[in-house]
């Protein structure tokens, strides 16, 4: 399983590599159009390689992607944790309705803990 994954990304930097060496021309990315910047007189360019651009676009997209999951499987977080708390405190009530005789004093509980 360790070659496979070592032959994966042997393969992924080869195909990387080739992607930024055909894409090395220097693009100039613009804040705004070029009227409305010379309207609002704030005209922030910055001059790049292709590839640079089109590796953060990536890394921009999986960072979104995986910000929006997390935030979309909130609420199944927080039902398996109070299911955890239940779970915990129902627990806690078996041990202290046992008491100290070892023995349940409830027919359900008897039957539980023989089933068990």
């Amino acid at each position: 399983m360790r070659y496979i994954r070592y032959a994966f990304l042997a393969a992924l930097a080869i195909v990387l590599i080739s992607v930024a060496m055909a894409n090395r021309g220097m693009v100039t990315l613009s804040l705004l159009p070029e009227a409305l910047a010379d309207l609002t007189g704030f005209g922030w360019t910055i001059a790049l390689p292709l590839y640079a651009v089109i590796f953060a676009s990536i890394a921009a997209g999986v960072l979104i992607g995986f910000i929006w999951e997390w935030l979309r499987e909130h609420k199944h977080r927080a039902a398996g944790s109070q299911m955890q708390r239940e779970l915990k405190q129902t627990k806690r009530e078996m041990r202290r309705i046992k008491g100290s005789e070892g023995k349940p004093q409830d027919e359900v509980l008897a039957i539980l803990d023989e089933a068990s």
